[in-house]
């Protein structure tokens, strides 16, 4: 018992600890779309924007919404999007760039789909329109697949990179922006990267800490749990799954800090199948279509900083 509570007490001081419990975040917004993921809420707080998937998600596309007067009006497909299979944003610290995934072809007049790569869309200012979208290029894009875009303050930028010449799977890879310029991407180390995929970093902007998935793992609570590294004067610690405060017995991936607030991609499901009386169609498609029912939706919580 003594051991158990100094377990738990190092976990609270080390990683934070949850004030409440996780809860879905945007869901009379979200709950018109089969499956949503990966959100992203601009530098100033009045934008965001998530990836909404078919219920196979073999259809993705990026949704935009903006905030009215304290208020999430309603959403719309990004003026980028809606074409090709796109998923993925994070936005530039000024938020006048956004990155995101694609498997647009990089001849806009073809239709096929590519490799994923990583491409941005830019803006002169905060209310003007997107650019069209342009592909990072070398080094970051490659012949294998970039996916899922976080930066540092400093301009480094983070990512998952499926490379096939590795014996093994998604790996999360930086770049760092030198003189103006990324440099040759390299993996992160083996305390953040394994044989199993690790992928959806997001990078804290002073790189003190990264947040990933993890999938399968043998300390995992579902197939995928939220993992946490921190980094120090020696290098980046042995990743630590967050714990069931953050992490359910199903899916959980994307994070997304702001404001102390960790948003993230669940498949948990609290649907109450059995039932004390029969229920009527209108309870019925309400169990239905409740928030968590198993389907990718977004959550939020709470949190005590990462970084302390």
């Amino acid at each position: 018992m003594k051991n158990l509570f100094f377990s738990i007490l190092l976990f609270l001081c080390c990683f934070g600890f949850a004030q409440e419990q996780p809860k879905p975040f945007a869901a009379v917004i979200t709950s018109q779309f089969p499956n949503v993921r990966d959100i992203a809420i601009s530098p100033n707080g009045d934008e965001m924007m998530f990836t909404a998937q078919s219920v196979m998600g073999n259809l993705s596309a990026i949704i935009t919404v903006k905030k009215r007067n304290n208020n999430w009006e309603e959403p719309e497909v990004a003026s980028f999007s809606g074409m090709h299979f796109d998923l993925e944003p994070f936005y530039s610290h000024d938020g006048l760039k956004l990155y995101f995934a694609s498997r647009r072809p990089l001849d806009q007049s073809q239709t096929k789909q590519k490799d994923f790569d990583i491409w941005y869309v830019e803006r002169d200012n905060l209310n003007s329109e997107w650019s069209k979208p342009k592909n990072m290029g070398s080094p970051i894009n490659t012949e294998h697949g970039e996916f899922y875009p976080s930066i540092s303050s400093n301009g480094n930028f983070y990512f998952t990179r499926d490379d096939t010449t590795k014996n093994r799977k998604d790996d999360i890879y930086v770049s760092t922006y030198s003189n103006g310029a990324y440099q040759t991407p390299v993996p992160l180390p083996d305390t953040i990267n394994t044989d199993s995929y690790e992928y959806n970093a997001f990078i804290a902007p002073d790189e003190s800490y990264i947040l990933f998935g993890g999938y399968n793992r043998k300390d995992g609570l579902g197939s995928g749990d939220i993992y946490i590294s921190k980094r120090t004067e020696y290098g980046w610690t042995t990743a630590k799954n967050l714990g069931p405060e953050f992490n359910s017995d199903k899916m959980d991936y994307c994070p997304f800090v702001k404001n102390d607030t960790l948003y993230f991609t669940s498949k948990r499901d609290h649907t109450q199948v059995e039932q004390e009386k029969p229920m009527d169609l209108e309870a019925l498609l309400k169990e239905f279509h409740k928030a968590d029912n198993g389907s990718s939706r977004l959550f939020k919580m709470k949190t005590v900083t990462f970084a302390e």
